[in-house]
């Protein structure tokens, strides 16, 4: 017997090809992709507000290097090693090979130029605009702040105006921005900078 001989066995044939397509369809469009979590990537404010912290995922590491400072021209004077107390903080690196171990939590070390030390540390996000990183000595006597993500839009941690730099000798002008691209920073032909006296 045909489809033809037999109406009702088309119209069944149609009605579920039908409601097939439209179940799929329903289905399609009921699903909604799993939200993204929020990415510690970008320009942090720290706590007292002296300067703008860069962080970038560099191969699945996060790196963070000073990219502003409330008063420019600081050098790591306090580093333990002599030879590296003469550069400038601007473009330092201080958040250190961060690696997720966790959902929303990253480990590694963190430097600090104020004495010289660094320190394990973790960094994780209180809520996306909110940065929360600890550092610890010992692996149990443990301190931390929180950052406060920066956006353009911001007026308070805003860099001043970039000015016009006078050309080197030569005629060859300067960069200006040392923190532009934190991963060519971070990882040079002579190793990572942390392994170079940062410890």
């Amino acid at each position: 017997m045909t489809n033809q001989a037999n109406p009702r066995i088309g119209k069944s044939s149609a009605t579920f090809t039908a409601l097939l397509w439209l179940t799929i369809g329903s289905a399609a469009y009921a699903q909604t992709a799993a939200p993204s979590l929020p990415s510690p990537t970008g320009e942090w404010l720290v706590n007292d507000r002296v300067a703008r912290i860069k962080i970038a995922d560099c191969g699945g590491h996060l790196w963070g290097v000073v990219a502003w400072e409330a008063r420019p021209g600081g050098t790591d004077i306090r580093n333990p090693d002599p030879q590296l107390r003469s550069r400038p903080t601007l473009g330092m690196p201080i958040l250190l090979d961060m690696t997720p171990t966790k959902p929303n939590k990253w480990e590694g070390q963190v430097y600090n130029s104020q004495n010289g030390k660094t320190y394990t540390a973790n960094i994780s996000l209180s809520d996306p605009n909110t940065l929360r990183i600890q550092g610890c000595v010992f692996g149990f006597l443990c301190g931390g702040e929180n950052w406060t993500r920066f956006e353009t839009s911001d007026t308070v941690g805003r860099a001043p105006a970039p000015t016009q730099s006078k050309p080197a000798p030569g005629g060859r002008k300067t960069a200006t921005q040392p923190a532009d691209d934190v991963c060519s920073r971070v990882v040079g032909a002579a190793g990572l900078p942390h392994e170079r006296g940062l410890k």
